[in-house]
């Protein structure tokens, strides 16, 4: 495989590595989407979907912690095979390991201990904390199984492997959906048990990922020697990290400023949204994430040996791919909103007023492309200061503070009242909810402008001949 990431025919190339990424992204889109599908078709369906989407931050901030090592390591780990040291490269993915295995068990100790205040403080009323304690909290049962499926999935898709990352996703994604009306609605067990039928599948799909790095196929191993961990390695692996790391945490961040401004102006039905919005954002993101994977052994590995010609002609077909991806997905969703959102619930209230929202809220993703193109091609190349910097910008510096400031000087225009009219009679204050969902787009037309000028700069500097 790394003769073919060296010589081979870029577009072949990328499609054969990307085309399983995107397929295993577009079946995790359906992963993340099953638990909210059933639960928005009980009985109770927005109060329990309202309760999943405070205990969402929880999730996203354990999924952080496995970029922070899985991200991190897997692109340091392609360059050091481009650079044809395997003994470093099998060091990086065992130390990973470890890593990930430390952090799955301190994460459930800490989620187990302090659930409800933590849900409390992510958006949880009355109706709500209770639902989203239990399903948390069988959640975070499972945290070890969630950390090392996708933590070193990341070092078979960055061998080339995409075809067994795939089914990574594909055996935990197919059992999930099995697993889940079984628990939800047959042993009557609820959100809870949406949570169970979730860890039991990672649990699968982590010892397949173990089996494939510990059997033959696998180009790089494991090795009991590297258990001992090198921290000037763990340094490593997190300064790569630390940018998909923000980027993850500060979703985080945004699911709970979104949930308290929503549960402020429009209650528990604009909670509800947050979590059908997410998911139908999720349908844009993943698919443009897995064309990226699909780029950056590519990438990684080139610009560890040192040929740009190569790293600059996988940039360029990256950037006009995800970009029209980008159109497509966004577009489709948008135009298709209100069949979009009766998927996630039967609730006429609900689907009138996430059918509004999804139009205001995901409009700014039809830039996504150029965003995520330049983001993850900053990550492959090992930029980590700049990948940060350019995670920063567009949730903590532009969303998390417009979330808070837009309500106040644009929740009474007339501009926000007038496009608010549909959902007027459903929540408190229409203008401010329009207002805290705009947020979105402008944030994210900002930071694709942002972060490709910044790329461009680079790509003039350090990858042109």
């Amino acid at each position: 495989m790394n003769n073919n990431l060296e010589t081979g025919n870029i577009g072949k190339l990328l499609l054969s590595l990307a085309i399983p990424s995107i397929i295993a992204q577009l079946v995790n889109v359906l992963y993340n989407m099953v638990d909210r599908i059933y639960i928005g078709q009980m009985t109770n369906g927005t109060t329990a979907m309202a309760a999943l989407s405070v205990a969402l931050p929880i999730v996203t901030f354990v999924m952080a912690f496995t970029q922070l090592v899985g991200t991190g390591g897997a692109p340091l780990c392609a360059i050091r095979l481009g650079e044809k040291r395997q003994d470093k490269a099998e060091q990086i993915m065992t130390t990973s390991f470890v890593m990930l295995l430390t952090l799955g068990l301190v994460l459930t100790l800490i989620i187990e201990v302090f659930a409800q205040p933590l849900l409390v403080l992510f958006g949880a009323n009355s109706e709500t904390l209770l639902l989203a304690s239990r399903y948390i909290r069988i959640y975070a049962i499972g945290n070890i199984f969630v950390m090392i499926t996708l933590g070193m999935n990341a070092y078979i898709n960055t061998q080339g492997f995409a075809k067994f990352g795939m089914a990574t996703v594909l055996i935990g994604a197919i059992l999930n959906i099995i697993l889940d009306p079984i628990f939800i609605f047959v042993f009557n067990m609820g959100v809870s048990g949406a949570a169970l039928a979730t860890i039991l599948a990672q649990c699968v799909s982590a010892l397949w990922v173990l089996k494939f790095l510990f059997g033959k196929k696998s180009t790089i191993h494991m090795r009991k020697e590297y258990v001992k961990v090198d921290p000037k390695i763990c340094i490593a692996i997190m300064s790569l990290g630390i940018s998909p790391f923000v980027m993850q945490s500060t979703e985080s961040l945004l699911q709970i400023s979104f949930n308290n401004q929503l549960l402020n102006y429009g209650g528990n039905i604009a909670v509800a949204t947050m979590a059908i919005l997410l998911s139908l954002q999720q349908f844009v993101t993943l698919p443009l994430q897995g064309l990226c994977q699909g780029a950056q052994p590519i990438m990684s590995y080139n610009y560890g040996a040192k040929n740009f010609e190569r790293v600059r002609n996988t940039f360029k077909l990256v950037f006009f791919l995800c970009l029209g991806l980008s159109f497509v997905c966004t577009g489709t969703v948008l135009i298709f909103s209100k069949t979009f959102v009766s998927i996630f619930a039967s609730d006429p209230m609900t689907v009138k007023f996430a059918s509004w929202a999804i139009r205001i809220y995901l409009v700014g993703m039809l830039t996504f492309g150029m965003q995520i193109a330049c983001q993850q091609s900053f990550m492959a190349l090992g930029q980590a200061k700049i990948s940060l910097s350019m995670a920063l910008l567009r949730k903590v510096i532009l969303l998390i503070p417009l979330i808070y400031i837009l309500p106040i000087i644009m929740g009474t225009s007339s501009m926000a009242i007038s496009l608010s009219q549909p959902i007027a009679s459903m929540v408190y204050d229409s203008g401010r909810c329009f207002s805290v969902l705009f947020a979105e787009p402008v944030s994210d037309i900002l930071a694709a402008c942002t972060t490709t000028l910044m790329f461009m700069r680079f790509y003039k500097k350090n990858l042109v001949d």
